[in-house]
């Protein structure tokens, strides 16, 4: 029998209860704890003890506010809010670890490429290339009003957006630093070869970013990418972007007709 590597990913979130939204009522819950570095030292140590290969960290924006139509019965029982950054847990989690890998979920429709390209960049210096990229396109009205839109972007337009917004970083990460730009010369006072930074120039629909990426090249450069789509439209983002999906189906039948029609789209794409 041919055996094959089982890879195990925790799933987390910065909050106080996450899937599970009445745990934290129970004795011996310590999720209230999310608050602490104590909290996400303690679960990275026990995840690289146990031999996980990634903890993955959800993320949201914005408040359930539909029940009832009101934001009260989320923030009444702790439904993913109150909500912590999860990017500031990551070097924590990194620091205390040397193998586990982390997956970060982060908007392209809330977050501007530059900005974040600088966040992954810093973030996979600090873990030594262990930073992951759970693209998502973001669809809580609440966190669209919050940002100063009148309403959430369509659906489809988000996922438009978000192909721009995946060849901007691109370009950032992986065309804008030489790999050998930075030379540390001392005696020179040469720390980088400027003739090896090149700007991007890109002039897009949604974006316009026409220099070079702040950061010099990460140990991965561009993160692992980690997509959650099951529309359509999600899938197709994630057969031209993603290296892991997640797969939710009633059955192990249907989760292999939903990998193999993936790992065909996968081909479609080019990849």
């Amino acid at each position: 029998m041919t055996k094959k590597r089982m890879y195990l990913n925790a799933f987390e979130m910065s909050c106080a209860a996450f899937q599970s939204h009445a745990l934290w009522r129970h004795p011996d819950d310590q999720t209230p704890g999310y608050k602490d570095i104590e909290y996400w030292t303690h679960l990275a140590k026990v995840l690289e003890k146990g031999h996980f290969d990634a903890v993955f960290i959800a993320d949201v924006l914005g408040v359930y506010d539909v029940y009832k139509g009101s934001r009260d019965p989320a923030i009444r029982s702790g439904m993913q809010v109150p909500a912590n950054d999860p990017a500031f847990i990551v070097p924590i989690m990194a620091s205390v670890t040397k193998s586990l890998g982390f997956g970060l979920t982060a908007s392209t429709t809330h977050d501007h490429p530059y900005t974040f390209a600088r966040k992954m960049s810093t973030l996979d210096h600090l873990t030594k290339g262990r930073i992951g990229w759970n693209v998502v396109t973001s669809y809580l009205n609440s966190a669209a009003k919050n940002i100063g839109l009148d309403t959430q972007t369509p659906h489809d337009e988000r996922y438009e957006r978000a192909d721009e917004y995946m060849e901007v970083v691109y370009k950032l990460w992986e065309a804008s630093w030489e790999d050998d730009a930075v030379v540390i010369d001392k005696e020179k006072g040469i720390y980088t070869d400027p003739s090896k930074v090149h700007d991007i120039n890109h002039d897009g629909k949604y974006y316009q970013v026409p220099g070079n990426h702040i950061c010099e090249p990460s140990p991965q450069r561009t993160p692992v990418i980690f997509q959650a789509g099951a529309s359509s439209r999600g899938r197709a983002f994630a057969a031209d972007h993603a290296e892991l999906i997640f797969v939710s189906s009633p059955s192990l039948e249907k989760t292999k007709n939903i990998v193999a029609t993936f790992r065909e789209d996968v081909v479609k794409s080019g990849r």
